[in-house]
Parts: C-alpha cells; structure tokens; sequence
C-alpha cells in the first residue's frame, strides 16, 4: 500500500465499513459475453478470503456496482456480504443510505474503486482507496494506492492493511485456523 495521506492509517483504524466497486476492483474490469448473452467474471480467490477475514474482523463490507449481474450477487452470496446494490447510477446516495442506516460518520467508511463513478463513493469516505490501474483522476485524489491492480489481488491487500492498522489481523486469523 502507498499511503499518500498522513491521515489514511489514523482513519483505518476507526474503519468500520469498507465500500467497494465490482468491475475493476474486485475483478479486472473485463467482462466476458457468450453469444447467449451470458455473462462471466473473474474474481480473486484472495480477495474474497480477504473479505472474509475482515468481516470476521467485526468491518462490514458493502458492494455497490453500476452494472447488473447475477455472478456478482453469486459470488457476494457466497462471501457472505449482504449489502449488495447493483445497477446504481447515483452512488452517492447509496453512500449517504448506508452511512445514515449503520450510523456511521464519513471517517469510519474506507472506499476502493478504480473509475470516475466512483469519485461519488470517494466523497462519502474517510479513508479513499484506488486500485494500481485505477482511473488517473482516481489516483490523484485517493488517500491510499494498492500495489496490485483490481482483481488481481488488490482487495485482500486493503483487508489486510486494515486489519493490521486496527491491531486485528493475528487475532482473525488465530481464529480461523482455530487457535
């Protein structure tokens, strides 16, 4: 992780929802069509464990997509993330309806995201986080930068540096190995 803000680890460790984008960031942005229409996404097996780890963390994780796709609701079912909202066109007011019904400020939500929509997620967010490939408008404003790119590990990054920051990390994965 490239903190460019001093703030960025004071704020992860008061983080207690992690917004994230779909395309791009929890996969490569590349999406896959059959002549039938039937869509297919890759996603990082590490990425998901991440979210696993940090939602046994006590952090919640939120995914808001602008685009429509039963892999994603799969794959956030599997995870077990509840707080999935697709074909979003407006971002921002998903973020003001998550902070207002979890009673969260701005400072305890981190966001990770790759494109121009998500410059919305970004105002709604403590501690902003771009993907390595993200959009240069991204780069520029975020507060964190991951080492790897969407999709290809990024995400289990940010679970991490979070976990670490909070003092988390050893005591979530002492419990999932069942010490």
């Amino acid at each position: 992780m490239r903190v460019k803000e001093d703030h960025a680890e004071k704020r992860a460790k008061e983080i207690k929802l992690l917004i994230l984008d779909v395309d791009g960031v929890l996969t490569d942005g590349t999406i896959h069509l059959s002549a039938s229409g039937e869509e297919t996404k890759v996603f990082h097996t590490r990425d998901g464990y991440g979210l696993k780890l940090l939602m046994a963390g006590g952090i919640g994780v939120a995914l808001i997509s602008g685009r429509e796709s039963s892999v994603v609701e799969k794959r956030a079912g599997e995870l077990g993330i509840g707080l999935v909202f697709q074909g979003v066109k407006d971002k921002e007011s998903v973020c003001i309806k998550l902070l207002k019904q979890n009673g969260l400020k701005k400072e305890q939500v981190a966001s990770v995201g790759d494109d121009l929509p998500d410059l919305s997620l970004f105002a709604f967010s403590g501690v902003r986080i771009a993907v390595h490939d993200a959009a240069e408008e991204l780069l520029e404003v975020a507060d964190v930068i991951t080492e790897r790119n969407g999709g290809r590990g990024a995400v289990r990054e940010v679970c991490e540096w979070i976990l670490k920051l909070q003092e988390k990390w050893f005591q979530v994965i002492g419990d999932i190995a069942g010490n």
